[in-house]
């Protein structure tokens, strides 16, 4: 069998989502959508990891959770409607979280955005106390912590033995491990001395993997594309495609199988590929400048040295113009 696994979304307690978010609302939007493997999204939230807990059960086949409730059915507008989602047909979740690192690195101030997959609630949990003692994890479900990118993947390693990190939508230019106003030109430069545990990386709205595979210094690396959704409606626009039978281990050795190069065809689960949107209608394909209304393509970019016709100030260069 083939599965839709959408790893990377947000629940009510992060900032500008649907206050309607809850589990049950997105197994139903999931089971709607075509969706079999569903990011929890925000476990660092103590509110929205309560509410895991509670509504959430281990699915000891998969090593993924499922919802606890066993009501007839559950609707995607209100969950206590009828007729609607059947549990058993509702999706599994997997645990994971964004974390916004904002920090120093050499002379320059750093936002990268990580995601966070852990295997069970107790690991959410063990992390997420952790966590806790640098930053204010109450106050967004994509807590922001002024956590060097390195250092939360050592905590993450030693909190929650089989946890895994993947860099959030690579390109973005403002928070990105390669966004051109505060990330890096190099992975190493990122995560130094942990860079082995970086298997994958997340290619974002507004890029798809043609593009990322132009560069030649990613191809040991997997390319997932997921939907970093701020509401039910906006699951499953960008997803990735696995053949087998889902599980937490299957997807991240299918994954590592990828990056390697290497035959998944004795595994459980094979990673597919990925179901894009299209880049050029992302945010952030294109240069520009948003206060002065002006959208450039790269080449007219360049022509004014990366500097706004209206303003003067610099522009935002977008995922579509070549880093050097």
């Amino acid at each position: 069998m083939n599965f839709i696994a959408d790893l990377h979304i947000h629940s009510r307690f992060s900032r500008a989502t649907s206050k309607a978010l809850n589990p049950r609302h997105l197994a139903a939007w999931a089971r709607c959508k075509g969706i079999n493997v569903l990011g929890t999204g925000d476990f660092t939230h103590p509110q929205w990891r309560a509410e895991l807990a509670e509504q959430l059960v281990l699915d000891e086949n998969s090593g993924l959770y499922r919802l606890a409730v066993e009501p007839e059915t559950l609707d995607f507008m209100d969950p206590t409607a009828s007729p609607g989602l059947r549990a058993s047909e509702a999706p599994l979740f997997m645990l994971q979280t964004e974390i916004s690192s904002i920090y120093k690195r050499g002379g320059q101030v750093r936002k990268v955005h990580n995601l966070v997959f852990v295997p069970t609630l107790e690991d959410a949990e063990r992390l997420s106390l952790r966590l806790a003692q640098i930053g204010n994890l109450n106050a967004d479900g994509r807590p922001i912590l002024g956590l060097d990118s390195r250092d939360l993947l050592e905590i993450m390693l030693e909190c929650a033995p089989g946890s895994v990190m993947i860099p959030a939508h690579v390109w973005t230019p403002w928070f990105a491990l390669f966004g051109s106003k505060s990330g890096f030109d190099r992975l190493e430069d990122c995560y130094g001395d942990l860079s082995e545990h970086i298997f994958a990386l997340e290619t974002g709205l507004s890029s798809d993997p043609a593009m990322n595979r132009l560069i030649s210094r990613l191809d040991g690396y997997a390319l997932v594309s997921n939907s970093d959704a701020h509401s039910g409606a906006n699951l499953g626009r960008e997803a990735n495609l696995f053949a087998g039978q889902p599980s937490y281990a299957g997807v991240f050795a299918a994954l590592r199988a990828s990056a390697r190069r290497e035959d998944q065809s004795g595994l459980d689960c094979r990673f597919l590929g990925t179901m894009e949107f299209y880049p050029d209608e992302g945010k952030y394909h294109l240069d520009g400048h948003r206060s002065c209304n002006v959208v450039l393509e790269p080449k007219d970019s360049l022509a004014l040295g990366n500097i706004c016709p209206v303003c003067g100030k610099p522009l935002t260069v977008g995922v579509l113009q070549p880093r050097a």
